[in-house]
């Protein structure tokens, strides 16, 4: 499948680190210069001040996705008074976990209901929280929402590049990678082909460590690693440990097995993250809860007109059908790009240009009960497979082990391959998810059932699940300046990379509660509308 720019930024980040990769794609002109300049610089989570400065300035925040719960919980706590529009019944926006008897519409009237049995779930949307990500994992200390360990990555997981060869443990295909590499490169220090740029004394250290790192032999070949498993496993009595025979190195070099091989070096795929016991929702729904009296579910904004002296705000309640306009002294609009630029507003011919110009991207996932075989019979507890198929993934449940059943998601893909894929009947992406699972753990797919599908392209109030950089970079030097008395806000507003997720609606948002902040600070008086 051809590689993404997701993808390639993942993989030379698992090369070079974190930096190094926004230097490099920087280099490449494949990020902003802004991007590259604020990889570094992060929000801090204890950063916002903690002084009641809002004094009953009202602020209208239009969504109620991460970045406008955070928005919308940040100003109340310092004193504006604050109402928020959402579309849909429920918040969270991408956060989304679905549960039995929660239902999946599509924008064409299709719809499917979760029928997994009670107490099981399926985050449709974001489902992980790398260490790093300080302002979600602070949010969650504050608002109580307990956490547990995701395992990301079991090296016990498979991985099927050609699909004319069977599966291999994700532990085979590095360590056999990495000692034919050190091999490789010992040969080249014994021909003296790198004299020109190591001395002899770092030649000797070099061989050492390829020794070492790929666990070649004495005479610095590699014949297999216990690091890559066994056929037979050391036992009792006459168990004699028999290591797996190396694989071919013309094997190891199909370009469909770099992201088996790296995600896991990348900070943003770490092996060890955490998830929110119960869902990822429970995030939102912790939000929530310090919104009360603050929330308008249901509410379809269709207009936003900045004013001399406030905003105005119309928007249409689908419980009613009836139009309603609202005002207040500022907006904070936390939706999408591409769904703002749907939306009747007065701002000028070039920020409208630019946040016309931004697209989303595209993916998908599929869900499945089923019993837990990838633990009985493959001893694989929790990370990721993958298949060189459309369905592209397969990822284990992180939670449950041991449990009967669980939720296995046997489809997760990206890029242009998530576009076709989504472009499909719901039928056919089940069956193409059923393929992979098959593809992975022969004979395994029947035991799948009760499906669920998810085309974020094709999810009303979403239409996609992140913004598209390959097509356009948003305007950031514009789109981040407050326009007239509106502040945007989204995930797409924020410089950090490939690990968009929800850290960066989180951090996008508190910019601009800063900047309201700053802004009624310095006002002589405050307006009203």
């Amino acid at each position: 499948m051809p590689i993404t720019r997701r993808a390639l930024i993942a993989r030379v980040a698992a090369v070079g680190g974190y930096r190094a990769a926004h230097a490099a794609m920087g280099a490449l002109g494949l990020l902003s210069p802004g991007l590259v300049a604020a990889a570094s610089n992060g929000e801090s989570y204890a950063s916002l001040p903690t002084a009641r400065v809002g004094n009953g300035a009202s602020v209208v925040v239009i969504g109620a996705g991460i970045g406008g719960l955070v928005s919308a919980y940040e100003l109340r706590k310092a004193g504006f008074q604050v109402t928020v529009l959402e579309a849909r019944e429920r918040v969270g926006g991408r956060n989304w976990t679905l549960r039995k008897g929660d239902k999946v519409e599509y924008t064409d009237g299709t719809v499917q209901v979760a029928n997994f049995a009670d107490g099981f779930y399926f985050n449709a949307g974001p489902a992980r929280l790398p260490s790093h990500h300080q302002l979600m994992l602070g949010y969650c200390r504050e608002l109580g929402v307990e956490l547990e360990v995701l395992v990301n990555t079991s090296r016990n997981a498979l991985v099927r590049p050609n699909l004319a060869e069977p599966p291999m443990q994700i532990r085979q295909a590095v360590n056999d990678s990495r000692g034919h590499v050190a091999e490789l490169l010992a040969k080249a220090v014994n021909r003296q082909a790198l004299n020109a740029e190591l001395n002899a004394d770092d030649q000797r250290a070099l061989l050492q460590f390829l020794r070492t790192w790929g666990d070649l032999s004495e005479k610095l070949e590699y014949l297999g690693s216990a690091r890559s498993g066994y056929k037979v496993w050391p036992g009792a009595g006459e168990q004699v440990a028999e290591k797996n025979a190396p694989l071919p190195l013309t094997t190891l070099l199909n370009p469909a097995l770099a992201n088996a091989l790296m995600i896991d070096e990348y900070p943003e795929f770490s092996p060890t993250m955490f998830q929110p016991v119960g869902g990822m929702d429970r995030i939102p729904k912790a939000f929530e809860k310090h919104l009360a009296g603050s929330l308008r579910l249901g509410a379809e904004v269709q207009a936003i007109h900045n004013g001399d002296e406030g905003v105005s705000v119309t928007y249409r309640d689908r419980r009613t059908n009836r139009q309603h306009n609202l005002k207040a002294d500022y907006a904070v609009v936390a939706l999408p790009l591409p769904l703002l630029a749907k939306l009747d507003t007065n701002f000028t011919a070039p920020v409208q240009q630019a946040i016309g110009a931004v697209q989303f991207g595209y993916a998908n996932k599929v869900a499945w009960q089923s019993r837990r075989f990838w633990e009985a019979d493959y001893q694989i507890y929790g990370g990721l497979s993958f298949v060189n198929q459309e369905a592209s993934g397969l990822w284990y449940p992180s939670g449950g082990f041991n449990q009967a059943e669980g939720i296995l998601i046997a489809a997760y893909n990206n890029g242009e391959t998530a576009r076709v894929f989504g472009e499909k009947s719901i039928a056919e992406q089940i069956a193409a998810s059923k393929q992979a699972v098959e593809l992975l753990h022969p004979g395994h797919s029947a035991e799948l059932r009760n499906p669920l599908a998810v085309a974020w392209s094709r999810i009303p109030y979403n239409l996609g699940p992140w913004i598209n950089h390959e097509v356009a970079e948003p305007a950031y030097s514009l789109l981040n300046q407050a326009q007239g008395r509106i502040h945007l806000t989204s995930d797409g507003l924020a410089h950090s990379g490939v690990g968009i997720w929800q850290e960066a609606a989180a951090g996008a948002a508190r910019r601009v509660v800063r900047n309201i902040f700053e802004r009624v600070q310095s006002a002589p008086t405050r307006q009203t509308a």
